[in-house]
């Protein structure tokens, strides 16, 4: 009977042990569940960020540009005839003076030496009318002199002052029929040389348009034989649009690049700015007359900005396309941050509102600061005051729906 009350009350002990324990852990459990949900720090706000870093930045103005060559000449024939040599081909280095095309030259030397032919008959002319004036004067010494002396009558001394003065006549309208007839055969001798076609400028040979055995008619119009093109310097014409010419002006520096080598930079100074689209630089006579409609039209205009870049390997050819930067102005190593982070700007400071992220003791929150802006290429800003390096600015909220990220503690939750 003892051992069975012993072993009652050990029993008892233990089971009061038991709902001791239990009663703990239940209690535990309340207060960590009261915790949680009235006294937990507020999540962390949903939002992007970026970091407020040392860099350079640069305003710009973006442009499509073209290659062109310094110093394009087409290279026609002057002389009509069939062409017997081409002397180069497509893609050659020429130096100016060099023999390019031949023109059969038949009809040119004939020319030549007719005209030749024709001076030399007068010369021969010339000869004959001297010998006819020195009698003429020697006629006409003869009966002045008779007169004199009243052995010769006044009709022979007459006839012979006429006979001199015909004879001076003769002479002079010779002189002048030798040197017209002269004109001739320089003409005659330069058309000549218009056969053998030189290059008239150092340049490589960009395009070949006529070929050996053809005929080339120069009464019409020059026509083009080669064309050469100086490429040891090019020319870039960048079309700028209408809202930005305004901003832009001779001696910014440029630079762009090419679609062959995106990464390579050639940095240029920008030479000037065409006063006019290259619409409204042609003939106004070749331009179609249209409706006032036309003054309304939607299609956009485009300023041609200048400048000239050094070519000594030939890399640059005609015709490419360079994307164009025109630097309006720049920093280096300087604070930066997204300028989708600028938030409203103030009108009376000019500083701008921009959320950071900021780390509390146990929790995240979003802050307003303002912050003085510097130079703002609409990507990039530059700050001047409100931020140190490796602040965290929202640029973004991570999802729909997430609240206003502020920090603030979230309402106890009913299920």
């Amino acid at each position: 009977m003892t051992s069975l009350n012993k072993n009652t009350s050990w029993i008892r002990s233990w089971l009061s042990g038991w709902r001791l324990l239990l009663l703990l852990l239940v209690l535990a459990g309340a207060a960590w569940g009261v915790k949680r949900t009235w006294f937990a720090p507020p999540p962390e706000p949903q939002v992007i960020t970026a970091k407020a870093e040392v860099g350079d930045i640069e305003d710009t103005v973006l442009a499509s540009g073209t290659i062109e060559a310094e110093q394009e000449v087409s290279v026609g024939a002057q002389v009509s005839g069939q062409i017997k040599r081409l002397y180069v081909q497509l893609g050659d280095k020429v130096q100016r003076g060099q023999l390019v095309a031949e023109i059969d030259s038949t009809t040119q030397r004939n020319t030549l030496r007719n005209a030749e032919a024709q001076v030399a008959l007068l010369e021969a002319q010339l000869r004959s009318k001297q010998a006819v004036l020195r009698q003429a004067e020697l006629n006409f010494k003869r009966t002045q002199d008779l007169l004199k002396i009243d052995a010769g009558s006044r009709a022979d001394f007459d006839n012979a002052e006429a006979a001199l003065g015909t004879a001076r006549a003769d002479i002079g309208a010779l002189q002048a029929q030798i040197r017209q007839a002269n004109i001739s055969v320089d003409t005659a001798r330069v058309n000549l040389g218009y056969t053998r076609i030189t290059a008239p400028i150092d340049g490589v040979v960009m395009a070949v348009i006529a070929e050996e055995g053809r005929t080339v008619n120069a009464l019409q119009s020059a026509p083009t034989i080669i064309k050469l093109a100086k490429l040891d310097k090019v020319q870039i014409k960048a079309q700028i649009s209408e809202a930005d010419v305004v901003r832009v002006k001779p001696g910014l520096p440029v630079y762009f690049t090419i679609l062959g080598e995106p990464m390579h930079r050639y940095e240029a100074t920008l030479r000037g700015i065409e006063p006019a689209p290259e619409s409204e630089q042609t003939d106004s006579s070749t331009k179609t007359t249209t409706s006032s409609s036309t003054a309304s039209t939607a299609a956009a205009i485009y300023y041609n900005g200048l400048f000239d870049v050094p070519n000594p390997e030939g890399k640059l050819r005609i015709a490419m396309t360079a994307q164009v930067f025109i630097v309006l102005a720049q920093a280096d190593k300087v604070l930066t941050i997204p300028a989708s982070a600028l938030g409203k700007r103030d009108r009376q400071t000019k500083a701008y509102a921009v959320r950071v992220l900021e780390s509390r003791d146990t929790h995240k929150e979003v802050v307003t600061r303002q912050v003085k802006i510097g130079l703002n290429n609409r990507v990039t800003a530059q700050v001047l005051d409100g931020l140190k390096e490796g602040d965290l600015v929202v640029v973004g909220e991570a999802a729909a729906g997430n609240g206003s990220g502020t920090g603030q503690r979230r309402p106890p939750s009913m299920f």
